[in-house]
């Protein structure tokens, strides 16, 4: 940002701190509380709602439902703005979806900058659409992907995603717009598959959860005693880019004891009946159980009751998940994939190429021989490492300064 920029941000701030004025965002995100359905774009939205909310006014527009639910949430009103927690949000009926009716619910609702989570999701394409027709006036625009073009999730639908890029491109959906990345490595995604110039992506760190200060008694509730076996979970969408197959193959070709407990939602039913075949022919030695999915607030709780969290996922634009494990004390043996990096200098786990399954196989059966001895990771020292990864104060600079700095774009 360049200096007339700085003295417009600076000057932003100290206004906001001394009267009731604020930077309205208007957002639109697919699901929103309470919903928890959808993984990380949800939890970083929340996150950055509750951090920010005292500077800026965040106004949401959202679906009436949670993801893949066919029922409306109870108690919420429809098609009006309401306060929910940190944000007013607007909860979109099916009748109201259309976007004759997002048209007018944009002219007639007070923002200065549009922020848009997703690439694909059609609320976003409804908005940009709108843009293309009514671009005089229209307010500048942000587009977070939220890890939409690493390659686990791309390769899901390809052909058809690979089109739309083509024709969106063809016809200038999103032309001018800013683009936020949450890492070098989202950046290099995004640059890649839409062909974006670098100077119109930003990369911003997600926040973590507001209040991270995780009591003692949430750490290490797993006693070595009662259970020998070796508890590892896995947390997150069952969703083929999630990787659960992967991790129940590494599984099968161990020889040491372990629980091995499965959270979250079955988002993709095909994949999940793969995932059982796998599991149907597991050795005696891995017990699974199925748990079903979990609410946002009991996640950190549910991850100290386990010795380790198996997460090879195919990609992750942030992975607050791994964050809130890491909270709990609870070590991680996630992949490569992730902006998690170096896990092993900081004594936070593992990060392993997915390339290879055996060092996965190898690292389980040398935790479950340390449990058996009782040195398994130090919890507290990891939850003390984890939190001093997340209190950076340049990601509340960053974040702050991705919306003021679109009032001075041209």
């Amino acid at each position: 940002m360049n200096d007339f920029e700085n003295l417009h941000v600076n000057r932003y701030i100290k206004k906001v701190k001394n009267s009731s004025e604020k930077l309205i965002v208007l957002t639109f995100i697919g699901n929103y509380l309470p919903g928890y359905k959808a993984g990380g774009i949800l939890r970083t939205t929340i996150n950055t709602v509750d951090h920010l909310h005292e500077e800026f006014d965040f106004k949401i527009v959202t679906r009436d439902r949670d993801l893949g639910d066919a029922k409306p949430y109870y108690g919420v009103r429809l098609d009006e703005w309401q306060k929910v927690e940190n944000a007013e949000v607007y909860y979109l009926s099916e009748k109201s979806s259309s976007i004759k009716h997002i048209s007018t619910l944009i002219k007639k609702t007070e923002h200065h900058v549009l922020y848009l989570n997703s690439y694909f999701d059609s609320l976003t394409i409804k908005v940009l659409i709108i843009r293309l027709f009514h671009a005089r006036g229209f307010r500048k625009v942000i587009v977070a992907p939220w890890g939409e073009f690493g390659w686990a999730s791309l390769k899901q639908k390809f052909v058809k995603k690979i089109i739309f890029i083509k024709l969106a491109r063809l016809i200038g959906l999103y032309k001018n717009v800013v683009w936020r990345a949450s890492s070098k490595y989202e950046k290099q995604d995004i640059i890649k598959y839409l062909k974006t110039k670098p100077d119109e992506i930003y990369i911003v760190s997600d926040f973590p959860i507001k209040n991270n200060q995780i009591c003692e008694s949430d750490i290490g509730k797993v006693d070595p005693v009662k259970e020998i076996r070796l508890k590892i979970v896995f947390l997150s969408r069952i969703a083929r880019e999630k990787n659960l197959d992967f991790a129940l193959e590494v599984l099968s070709g161990i020889q040491a004891k372990v629980i091995f407990d499965i959270y979250g939602p079955a988002e993709n039913q095909e994949y999940w009946k793969e995932c059982q075949d796998i599991i149907e022919n597991l050795p005696d030695n891995v017990k699974v159980n199925y748990l079903g999915s979990v609410d946002a607030d009991k996640v950190v709780s549910i991850f100290s009751n386990y010795d380790l969290f198996l997460f090879p996922t195919g990609g992750e634009a942030f992975g607050h998940v791994i964050a809130e494990c890491l909270l709990a004390g609870t070590p991680v043996l996630i992949s490569t994939e992730t902006p998690w990096r170096n896990m092993v200098k900081d004594g936070l786990g593992w990060d392993l190429n997915l390339q290879n399954i055996e060092p996965f196989k190898e690292k389980i059966e040398n935790l479950a021989t340390a449990k058996l001895s009782g040195f398994l990771p130090n919890r507290k020292s990891i939850k003390e490492m984890a939190l001093e990864r997340l209190s950076d104060p340049v990601v509340m600079e960053e974040n702050r300064q991705l919306f003021i700095k679109q009032i001075h774009r041209k």
